[in-house]
C-alpha cells in the first residue's frame, strides 16, 4: 500500500517576488525581477544583469536572530531558510525553538555553491594568517548541507535531514526524493525544495563560458527570452523555493489546505553518452525521463495539461520542445501549454527547480498559465515544431488538471515530475 502525496505549503523567495503572495501576482502579471548590477560591470562582466531577490534587513531578522546573522555572509541560506519557514507555516505548523522533536517530520533541501561569500571571506583571512579570527559559523555557511543543518534545528525535524545537490535539476529532485520517502511511508511530512546564491562569484564561472546573455545590459527585463529567436544566452538568477510534502492522509487529519498532489516523476541521467556532455542533453535519456515520469505517475500523455519547461533562453531551448514533442507524442495544436518562468526571473540555477514548481503549483491550485514574457519572436524551429498559441504571452484563466515540470542540469541529469489539481 503506498501513500498518496499531497502539497500542503508553499515559500518562495524570487527575484520578483518575496513571499506566495508578491510571487503570484508578479508571475500573472509577467514582472521580471531582472536588474543591472554595477558590480558586475564594475568586475569586467559580459553580462551585467541578473535576478536578486530584494530583502531589507528588517525582513531578515523576521527569520534569523540577530546572533544567527552576525557574521552571516550566505544569500542562499537565507533565502532558503526564508522560503522554508515560510512553507512550514503555510502548511499550518509552529516554529518554536522550544517544540517537541517531530520524527514523523524531515526534509531534502537542496543547494549548488553554499556560502561562496563567506569562502572568500575566510580564504582572505587564513592567507593573512588570521585563522583564529575565522569565527565560529564558517563551516555551517559554507558546507554543502549548511541550509538542512539551518533548517533542520530552527524546526525541530527529526525524520531524514538532508541536503541534495544536482546542479540545475535539484529542486525538482528534492520533490521526488521528499515524495519518494512519505509515498513508502517513511515519512508523514517532508520539506523539500532549494537555493542558489546569488552574485559574482556564482555566476562568473558562466559568464566565462559565455553562456549568459551579454546584449541586453540597456533592457535588463528583455534581457531573459526562453523560446524566442533573439535568445542570446541566459540570465542568472538566485532565490529558494519550498513546498511541505505530506501524505494525503495526514493533511486530511490535520483538515489542512491542499495545494496539488504529487502524482509521481523519474530522474535519470543520460551519462554524457549518445550526445550528451556535461553541459549539453542525452536527448534519448530526456524522452525517456519524461515518458517514465508519465508511466510513473499513471497518467496518459495526453492527459498533460500544461508544461513548466527548463527553457533556459539558450541554443538547447528548441531541441528541449522537440525532446517534449517526441515523449508524449504530441505536437502542433494539440501540444501542451508551455511555458517558462525564467524569462521573468532568470535562471535561478540550484533553486530553479523549486521556484519553478512552486509557480507549477500554484498555477493548479488558482487556475491560470502564467506568460513567457520577451517571446514575440518565437523560434523558427519551435514554430515548426508546436503551435505558437500553445506558448501564451498574457496569463489565461483556464481549467487545468495535470501538469508537468521538468529540470535538466549540467552532468547530464534530468528530472520530471508531475502535479495535479486536487479533488476533495
Amino acid at each position: 500500500m503506498k501513500n498518496r502525496v499531497v502539497i500542503t505549503g508553499l515559500g518562495v523567495v524570487a527575484p520578483n517576488g518575496v513571499g506566495i503572495n508578491a510571487f503570484s501576482e508578479a508571475i500573472k502579471k509577467g514582472a521580471s525581477g531582472i536588474t543591472f548590477h554595477q558590480q558586475l560591470a564594475d568586475l569586467n562582466f559580459s553580462c551585467c544583469i541578473g535576478g536578486i531577490p530584494q530583502i531589507s534587513e528588517e525582513k531578515q531578522l523576521e527569520y534569523l536572530t540577530p546572533l544567527q546573522l552576525r557574521g552571516f555572509h550566505s544569500s542562499g541560506i537565507l533565502y532558503g531558510c526564508m522560503a522554508g519557514i515560510d512553507a512550514w507555516k503555510d502548511a499550518g505548523f509552529f516554529v518554536n525553538a522550544d517544540s517537541e522533536l517531530d520524527y514523523d517530520s524531515g526534509m531534502i533541501f537542496g543547494t549548488g555553491t553554499s556560502g561562496v561569500e563567506k569562502f572568500r571571506e575566510a580564504i582572505y583571512k587564513l592567507d593573512e594568517g588570521n585563522v583564529k579570527r575565522l569565527g565560529s559559523t564558517v563551516v555551517v555557511q559554507t558546507m554543502a548541507s549548511g541550509i538542512s543543518a539551518f533548517l533542520g534545528g530552527i524546526l525541530g525535524l527529526g525524520n531524514q535531514v538532508t541536503t541534495n545537490s544536482s546542479a540545475c535539476t535539484t529542486g525538482t529532485e528534492a520533490i521526488l526524493m521528499g515524495y519518494e520517502r512519505i509515498k513508502n511511508g517513511q515519512a508523514k511530512r517532508m520539506l523539500v525544495g532549494s537555493c542558489s546564491d546569488d552574485g559574482p562569484y556564482i555566476w562568473g564561472g558562466f559568464d566565462a563560458m559565455r553562456v549568459m546573455t551579454y546584449k541586453h545590459n540597456d533592457l535588463p527585463e528583455q534581457g531573459s527570452r526562453p523560446m524566442s529567436a533573439t535568445a542570446s544566452g541566459f540570465v542568472p538568477g538566485a532565490g529558494a523555493g519550498a513546498l511541505v510534502l505530506e501524505s494525503l492522509e495526514s493533511a486530511q487529519h490535520r483538515n489542512a489546505t491542499i495545494y496539488a498532489e504529487v502524482l509521481g516523476g523519474q530522474i535519470n541521467s543520460g551519462g554524457q553518452r549518445q550526445g550528451g556532455t556535461m553541459t549539453a542533453p542525452n536527448a534519448k535519456a530526456v524522452q525517456r525521463c519524461i515518458k517514465e515520469a508519465i508511466a510513473n505517475a499513471n497518467i496518459s500523455a495526453n492527459d498533460i495539461d500544461t508544461i513548466n519547461g527548463h527553457l533556459t533562453a539558450t541554443s538547447k531551448d528548441s531541441l528541449e520542445i522537440e525532446n517534449w514533442t517526441k515523449a508524449i507524442n504530441r505536437k502542433g495544436k494539440t501540444f501542451p501549454y508551455i511555458n517558462s518562468l525564467k524569462s521573468m526571473i532568470g535562471h535561478c540555477l540550484a533553486a530553479a527547480g523549486s521556484i519553478e514548481s512552486v509557480a507549477t503549483v500554484l498555477q493548479l491550485k488558482e487556475q491560470f498559465i502564467f506568460p513567457n514574457i520577451n517571446c514575440e519572436d518565437i523560434h523558427d524551429e519551435i514554430s515548426r515544431l508546436i503551435s505558437e498559441e500553445k506558448i501564451i504571452k498574457q496569463v489565461l484563466h483556464t481549467e487545468l488538471n495535470i501538469a508537468a515540470k521538468a529540470s535538466f542540469g549540467f552532468g547530464d541529469v534530468n528530472a520530471c515530475i508531475i502535479f495535479k489539481k486536487y479533488l476533495e
